[in-house]
């Protein structure tokens, strides 16, 4: 098992998130399905306001004849099945760490296995990749999404055409703007609001196919093969359009803990897979009808004049459903790269008392906003910002397919007979779309990927900055034995309890030599505190604390908690009984090391990125607030660290 060490460092999820996240699973298989329709399939299920268009009217159009419209259906109804409901629903989502998924989560449950392997840094890199990527799509998701939605409205009157951007900007403010107050109470109708528009574009479509039955025969792969056999260039130049229609569907995994395996594979097969099928075959049957007349928004033309400003409507209400999904999954993703030693600690506050999963992250939520605002004024319609959103999510289920190689040899054992052709068909499918996209990259591709490469720049460096600055101080500490022998012995000792937290769990923490030098005092009883998170999301509460006792006064005591749980350290001493007197905060102070990082020519990193860690570093928000720690009993002592 593998752990991230905390000294005065990063935690987010809660002691009782296990419970919440457990309570969810109590509720009613229907009520969770529902559930789950509000808040996973939001992102795919928007998906239809311009995937069918793009691959018509993009940027390599295609002529609007039954070989095309037939190959295209034929396509995205495949593609949602290998992508979708085999690779996700039937396979991925089996490996989950202890409920939780994602690519984390998997990451955490793969790392564990594989350190002993030669290519294990190399598959952390490739995780890790995969969520800096996945910021890039929280960032296009909702500009997409709300802007295809409101572009609606020129299709119900032209002279709208105005109002887009506008309602645009003022529709994201508001959303990143109400975060702060939670989603709880909105979330309650996220459900019935989905459900009701998986509803309506599942009708309009089966209406348009009973005026053209014909289009059922898409349903064959017979016409994406001949699709590729007559126009193998202008098909694979379509697949960068067709893998919109898949967008969102790393979802499913990502929000499992939530809802769980069920419950969500249920939904998408029974569900939102046929209302999604029956859009987009509804779609092709417009065409083939009405040619290039439907092509300015055939989602919107599906429907018939009167009912088309309420399905503006409702397509918007969903793209801000879809919208504060991928915000939300923001937030999640962040707190578990915090828990692994990815991400600095960062301020987290609380949106809900009863339901510990519901998070709001600051500086996550301004920066989102930010990067949202300007991908909307500089791409201005959806259309253009179809180039950019390939990208990030065809390269994060690439990697999803990589880990899952490791998943089926390390975790599973699956025979290579079966293993191999499974992996084979994945790589095939996800090589072709994340090629395809690839050549967007000049239309607007760049952007996922150079936000990409900032951010996995960030993640490495604050992990690396970590372990070395970590292997510094565990070199320069005095063994634990020699200081109790010594300095400690002849020390004036002082009634109460004194918790010195540390990241290592040997030697002698920097802050307890410079108390001892600078007040010259020890308290009678002395703590040493590290924090461990280890790969698995809820570490049971029976075995969180490790304790030791070194003798003379001295104790060593480990907590242990899970990736999605947040450190309580008052809390977590409450409960304990074995170490002399009951823990009154009254009379405990807790000391804590802030280090200076001084940027230095050792080997490790180079000076940039040192100088790069030293800034995060002062920045990290305070282990005080990080471990709920009461604030009138901490004293912080300085020191610096050269790494």
């Amino acid at each position: 098992m593998s752990e991230t060490v905390l000294a005065g460092a990063p935690n987010e999820g809660s002691g009782d998130a296990g419970h919440a996240a457990a309570g969810h699973h109590n509720d009613g298989p229907i009520k969770l399905a529902v559930s789950a329709i509000g808040v996973v399939f939001g992102d795919i299920g928007t998906s239809p306001l311009y995937a069918f268009r793009e691959t018509f009217a993009g940027h390599h159009p295609l002529a609007l004849d039954t070989l095309h419209i037939m190959g295209v259906v034929s396509l995205i109804f495949w593609s949602m099945m290998i992508v979708v409901s085999i690779k996700y629903v039937a396979i991925i989502m089996r490996a989950d760490n202890k409920g939780e998924g994602g690519s984390l989560a998997l990451l955490a449950l793969v790392s564990g296995r594989t350190k002993t392997q030669r290519w294990s840094q190399g598959i952390i890199l490739l995780g890790v990749f995969a969520t800096a990527l996945f910021y890039g799509d929280s960032m296009i998701t909702p500009a997409v999404s709300v802007l295809g939605a409101i572009e609606g409205l020129t299709i119900v009157a032209p002279a709208f055409g105005g109002l887009v951007l506008p309602l645009a900007v003022v529709i994201i403010i508001g959303l990143f703007s109400i975060q702060r107050s939670g989603t709880a109470k909105v979330g309650l109708f996220f459900g019935p609001i989905m459900l009701t528009y998986f509803v309506v574009i599942g009708a309009l479509g089966a209406i348009s196919i009973a005026q053209t039955p014909d289009i059922l025969w898409a349903l064959s792969p017979i016409y994406a093969i001949e699709f590729f056999a007559s126009d193998p260039l202008k098909a694979f130049l379509a697949l960068g359009s067709v893998v919109l229609a898949v967008t969102g569907a790393e979802a499913l995994y990502a929000d499992m803990g939530h809802f769980g395996r069920k419950p969500i594979g249920r939904s998408w097969l029974y569900f939102v897979l046929p209302a999604l099928i029956l859009n987009y075959m509804g779609q092709g049957a417009l065409l083939s009808r009405s040619g290039a007349a439907a092509l300015e928004s055939p989602f919107y033309l599906l429907a018939p004049e009167i009912l088309r400003l309420p399905l503006v409507i409702l397509a918007t209400m969903a793209a801000i459903i879809a919208s504060q999904a991928v915000i939300s999954g923001a937030f999640s993703v962040t707190q578990q790269a915090i828990q692994l030693g990815f991400i600095p600690r960062l301020r987290i506050e609380h949106t809900s008392a009863s339901t510990v999963g519901q998070i709001y992250i600051p500086i996550i939520n301004w920066a989102l906003l930010v990067m949202v605002l300007v991908l909307v004024l500089a791409f201005r319609t959806s259309s253009n910002l179809t180039s950019a959103y390939g990208i990030a999510v065809t390269g994060a289920m690439t990697i999803d397919t990589c880990l899952l190689a490791v998943v089926l040899y390390r975790l599973w054992n699956w025979p290579r007979y079966i293993a191999v052709p499974v992996l084979a068909v994945l790589f095939i499918v996800d090589g072709a779309y994340l090629a395809a996209n690839l050549t967007k990259v000049p239309d607007g591709g760049w952007f996922p990927l150079l936000i990409g490469l900032i951010i996995f720049t960030f993640l490495t460096t604050w992990s690396k900055g970590r372990q070395l600055m970590i292997a510094r101080m565990r070199d320069s500490a005095m063994p634990m034995k020699v200081f109790i022998q010594s300095a400690a012995s002849a020390a004036t000792r002082v009634p109460g309890t004194a918790v010195f937290m540390t990241s290592t769990a040997e030697g002698v923490p920097h802050a307890l030599l410079h108390n001892l030098k600078h007040n010259k005092v020890l308290h009678e009883r002395i703590i040493l505190l590290t924090v461990k998170i280890m790969d698995e999301p809820y570490y049971p509460d029976d075995g969180r604390c490790h304790l030791e006792n070194l003798d003379n006064g001295f104790h060593r005591m480990i907590l242990k908690y899970g990736f999605m749980q947040e450190p309580d350290v008052p809390a977590a001493l409450a409960r304990i009984s074995q170490c002399g007197a009951d823990f009154r905060m009254m009379d405990t102070s807790f000391f804590l090391s802030r280090q200076t990082l001084l940027a230095s020519d050792h080997p490790g990193m180079s000076i940039w990125r040192e100088k790069l860690f030293a800034w995060m570093l002062r920045n990290a928000e305070s282990a005080m607030e990080f471990f709920r720690l009461p604030t009138n009993r901490v004293v912080e002592l300085g020191s610096q660290v050269e790494i």
